[in-house]
């Protein structure tokens, strides 16, 4: 019964996709769209009212007295959020830093029915333990029960701790109550406001389809209007090929202040599915290769193929987190051999979703993708340098560039090592506490509760090296054409 559930929400979801985006034509889509219109003019009036409700504290958010760094975007799917998060999550991980990320866990295995309904007519709290996924040491769930991208994030990192719950802001007391977190991640988390204190919101935009159609759910594909960029700290324009000025143009409307920063996203290796062994791009040259995907924009995966000098000469596609059957992948084999495919290439999030089959006539691959550097036209970039994160500006968190204090003094400060919410003494190095005090310094991190906690920024561009010009056209240069690979 689950099952026939899942096949049916999932042909509704692509078909109204297809009217929506106007790959249907005819009378009856035509209806469906005049409908779906009327209710995206509903939908912008809620999320208003929703605003203006946090706004005037009528609904409450809560804050947790640690870091929290909410990545996340305006469209639906599809703008490659999750290498960004596990880019986070490492880097902060590498810094001494307690990372939890915390997921929703999209199309995980729901609870049962009847608790769900109970909790709802009785207006109960679910005091259900958020989900597991990883403690930081072993991997605990299946991708079932996680969620593909959870599982996916809590298979490629260690010693971060991945956390799936709807309610964030008990996932995010779990996580700092039972595994010291003092950092918290939340995955595809800009519309989640429930949760505030010390925050940054990183919000991602797709170079190829910035703002969808621009068109509110469900006329369109995005979740808020385009003016909220306003809220970003930062914005990272993904899958950039460089020309992005008219972009930027209409990000500046929005938001003339945050940090732009453009993202390249590119793969490492291959990888067999089932035997983990891994296999150069370079196979890839020449090969006739079938591709096999169920992720929000598949034309993007199909293109990097042929980027890589592929032959495409079989394409199957299914509905975004679609859980393959056996017989599917059976069936793509069969086919792909008849077209004389020498390989079978899948996406790393679609691989966490493959059942198990004993054929192996035919190799499958996914691509691991990598995050490398940060280029700059014309500059290099040093990109091991701390900030701070109480600052308005400069570095991925806000943070105060090290230009106000050596480099290797920052880096003695934050020594690997705990930092407990609230406690601001890190490694053997004490910092001071007085607000006023870390205030004249550019150093307060705290929230309004007067917590403080320093961390330093994922990556910020401590020391500029050009050929030539003045030191600040070189902080203006990173901010305004920076660019990462991941």
């Amino acid at each position: 019964m689950r099952e026939k559930f899942r096949v049916w929400t999932e042909n509704i979801e692509t078909f109204l996709l297809e009217v929506i985006l106007e790959e249907r034509r005819g009378t009856g889509e035509e209806l469906v769209r005049a409908f779906a219109y009327g209710c995206s003019k509903v939908f912008q009036a809620a999320i208003k009212a929703r605003r203006f409700l946090y706004n005037v504290r009528i609904l409450r958010d809560s804050t947790l007295g640690v870091q929290v760094i909410a990545i996340g975007n305006l469209t639906v799917g599809g703008t490659g959020k999750t290498p960004v998060v596990e880019k986070f999550a490492r880097e902060l991980r590498d810094q001494g830093r307690n990372v939890a990320i915390l997921s929703r866990g999209y199309r995980s295995k729901p609870a049962p029915v009847h608790e769900w309904l109970l909790n709802k007519l009785f207006f109960r709290d679910d005091t259900t333990p958020p989900r597991v996924v990883s403690d930081g040491k072993s991997l605990l769930l299946d991708s079932e029960m996680a969620g593909d991208e959870p599982y996916m994030l809590a298979s490629n990192l260690k010693d971060v701790v991945v956390l799936v719950d709807k309610d964030r802001v008990k996932s995010g007391r779990y996580a700092i109550e039972k595994f010291g977190c003092d950092t918290l991640l939340l995955d595809d988390g800009f519309q989640y406001w429930k949760l505030r204190g010390r925050r940054q919101d990183i919000v991602l935009v797709d170079r190829q389809q910035p703002f969808g159609n621009e068109r509110l759910l469900p006329r369109g594909t995005l979740r808020e209007p385009p003016s909220h960029l306003a809220r970003a700290s930062t914005i990272f324009i993904t899958k950039s090929d460089g020309d992005t000025t008219e972009l930027r143009r209409r990000i500046a409307q929005f938001n003339p202040t945050a940090g732009v920063i453009e993202c390249i996203h590119h793969p490492l290796y291959l990888e067999d599915v089932f035997t983990g062994q891994r296999a150069e791009l370079e196979v890839l040259k020449g090969s006739r290769v079938a591709s096999f995907s169920g992720i929000a924009q598949p034309e993007s995966f199909e293109q990097s193929l042929l980027q890589l000098g592929a032959e495409l000469v079989y394409t199957k596609r299914f509905a975004d987190h679609h859980r393959f059957t056996q017989q599917e992948v059976l069936n793509a084999i069969n086919r792909s051999k008849k077209r004389q495919a020498q390989h079978i290439i899948t996406t790393q999030k679609d691989a966490v979703r493959f059942p198990k089959i004993d054929r192996r006539d035919l190799p499958i691959y996914f691509m691991r993708g990598a995050g490398a550097r940060r280029i700059h036209a014309g500059a290099a970039f040093d990109l091991g340098g701390p900030a701070w994160a109480g600052g308005r500006r400069g570095g991925v968190l806000g943070g105060r560039s090290p230009s106000a204090r050596g480099a290797g003094e920052s880096k003695d400060v934050f020594r690997t090592g705990k930092i407990p919410a609230g406690n601001p003494q890190v490694g053997t190095r004490k910092l001071p506490t007085d607000r006023r005090e870390l205030r004249l310094c550019h150093q307060d991190g705290g929230d309004e509760f007067g917590r403080v906690a320093p961390t330093r920024a994922i990556y910020t561009a401590a020391k500029p090296v050009l050929a030539g010009g003045h030191a600040a056209a070189a902080e203006r240069g990173r901010r305004n054409r920076s660019l990462w690979e991941f």
